[in-house]
């Protein structure tokens, strides 16, 4: 979602089950265009093993959201003991959170939900230490 030039927003869960959803804001570089919403599905299936970029404010990322920043949101599904890397170049930052599972990157164990800010490293190498999904946020 992006709030464009203005927006009322509320959110509600209207399933019998718990809902857990991830809030990840953005500060925008561009303003002053229309409000946006969009979905993209978590990576599965052949687009699994590899980080995917969901959204992004690149014009060469054509199958992803358009976001209105310097940034790119990925994605991973691993199983247990599968490895993703993403190229990050060490000038830029990132936000890596486990949606589900537990990973390791470098010597450092990053569970379920919790979030681990990157930085000064050029590559990002992931391993799953359970069956994960994974969500970067490579910023500037």
């Amino acid at each position: 979602m992006s709030a464009g030039t203005g927006i009322r927003h509320s959110e509600y869960n209207r399933e019998a089950v718990t809902t857990k959803i991830f809030q990840i804001w953005i500060v925008p570089t561009r303003s002053g265009e229309a409000p946006s919403w969009g979905a993209r599905p978590f990576p599965k299936g052949e687009r699994s093993g590899q980080f995917v970029t969901l959204a992004s404010g690149y014009d060469d990322d054509q199958d992803a959201l358009p976001i209105r920043t310097d940034a790119r949101v990925v994605a991973a599904t691993l199983k247990a003991g599968e490895s993703a890397h993403y190229s990050i170049g060490k000038d830029r930052k990132a936000y890596l959170v486990p949606a589900t599972g537990a990973i390791q990157i470098d010597d450092v164990r990053v569970n379920a939900r919790d979030g681990a800010a990157i930085s000064d490293m050029d590559v990002i190498r992931v391993i799953a230490i359970e069956n994960s999904e994974i969500v970067l946020v490579d910023a500037a």
